[in-house]
Order: C-alpha cells, then structure tokens, then sequence
C-alpha cells in the first residue's frame, strides 16, 4: 500500500476527500492528516508518505511552501495540489517544483480522484526502472485533439498547439473562449482527462523533440523556442515527460 498524507484546512474538504473513494482497493493508505503545511512538515520528515494529497492555500504554511520545504529536506514524496482556484500561475509554480497533477475541489470527482490515483501509482511503481522505457517520446498522436468534439476545447487545443511559443495563460485561455478561469480549467480536463498544464508542456516537449532531431540548435535556444524562458525549468520538464534530459535525448538519437 502506498502511504498517503492528506493536508488541508478545510475540516469538510477531508472528510469529503477521505471518504469520497475506496483508498485501499487503489493500492494507498491514508496514513495521516494536517491541517497546513506547518503542521505537516514534521510529519513528512518523520515518516515520508508516497504521496502527499494537498492544498494550495493553507494557513501559517501554504502548499506551494511545504512542496518546496519538502524538496530542500530531500524527500521525493509525490504532490497532488488541491485548489479551488484555478490559478495558472500557482499551478506552474506546483508543477516546477515537483507536483505530479493538481485537482479542482469545486469540481472534484471520483473519477477525477480515481484518474490521479491511478497516474501517481504507476510514477511510484515506475521509480526504480532504468529511464530506458521512460524515455520514448511523447508524441502528438496522443493527443486529445481526434477525440474530442466540444468546440471550446477544441479552440484552446488549437489556440495551444499554434501558439505553444509564446506566454500561455488559463487567464487569457479563458477570455479566449469566454468563459471563467475555473470552469475552463474543469472543463479541459473533463473532455481530455489532461490538465491544461500538462497539455500545453507535452506540446512544448514534443516540438522541442522535434528540434533536437531535427537541428543542431542549443538546447537552451530550443527550450525559447517552445515556449519556456528558464533553461532548467525546460530541462526539469523534458525530463519529467521523457526521463532524459534534452542534450542525452540528443545523444541518444
């Protein structure tokens, strides 16, 4: 069973959250609860879970703090964010530092909680494999594009994969097909089962693998050239999706 440490303020967010899925027939255990990242931090250190459910905005210590206290005491214990926000930029900054997915409480499922469950379990089981399998590309064939048919999501698929380049916010996604910041983010993950971060970064990755096979560029002219501005915010992402960094891929082929 992996080993799961719930953090969140809110008493009735994790009530609903403990009881809202079968933890254990998912293979995880809930092996704790705080109520902010103060309070959590000591856990984590003491007895580091897998998986560490949290939410952004806690207070006395936040989740994006206790995600970065995590790292600095070199615990590798996965992150799920919770936010009732659908903060673009929060999210970035969640998913730089390490967090594996992020879930919206206001439209959280048990589809959306059981999907999350199953991607962390597989990132647990797949931790001491040799990055050999990891390290096949991400393609464009796996793409929701061909699947959905929603025309909003299909707008911000397009509006994506045009524009990958270039600074890409939910705020600006949203005005774009005018609607609100939190049900677009909703929205896109439930006809895409993908979040709106991990879809524009795979379409990022896969342009910038395209690049490294296909130019002898330098590795940081094609992380600017996809759309991210800090070089190893590029490689820490291309790493995460393929499981070697951008100048090994290159070696490799």
């Amino acid at each position: 069973m992996w080993k799961v440490l719930l953090v969140e303020d809110e008493t009735f967010v994790r009530e609903s959250v403990k009881e809202i899925i079968r933890w254990e027939d998912m293979g995880f255990t809930l092996a704790g609860e705080a109520s902010n990242g103060l309070e959590a931090l000591p856990m984590i250190k003491q007895d580091p879970p897998d998986l560490v459910l949290c939410d952004i905005v806690m207070p006395q210590m936040d989740g994006l703090m206790l995600l970065q206290e995590t790292r600095k005491a070199g615990i590798q214990s996965k992150f799920v964010m919770l936010t009732c926000m659908g903060d673009f930029e929060s999210m970035r900054q969640a998913m730089e530092y390490g967090a594996s997915n992020y879930i919206l409480k206001l439209s959280m499922s048990v589809k959306d909680l059981r999907e999350t469950l199953v991607k962390v379990s597989k990132e647990l089981s797949n931790q001491g494999v040799t990055t050999e399998r990891a390290s096949r590309p991400v393609t464009a064939s796996t793409a929701p594009r061909e699947k959905i048919t929603h025309p909003e999501v299909n707008k911000i698929i397009q509006y994506i994969e045009q524009h990958y380049d270039q600074d890409i916010t939910l705020k600006f996604l949203a005005r774009h097909v005018m609607m609100g910041e939190n049900y677009v983010s909703a929205l896109f993950k439930k006809k895409t089962g993908e979040t709106l971060i991990h879809y524009l970064h795979r379409i990022r990755i896969n342009k910038a693998i395209e690049y490294l096979t296909d130019t002898d560029w330098p590795v940081n002219q094609i992380g600017h050239h996809v759309g991210f501005m800090n070089d190893n915010y590029f490689i820490k992402i291309f790493k995460r999706m393929t499981g070697t960094t951008p100048s090994q891929y290159r070696q490799q082929q």
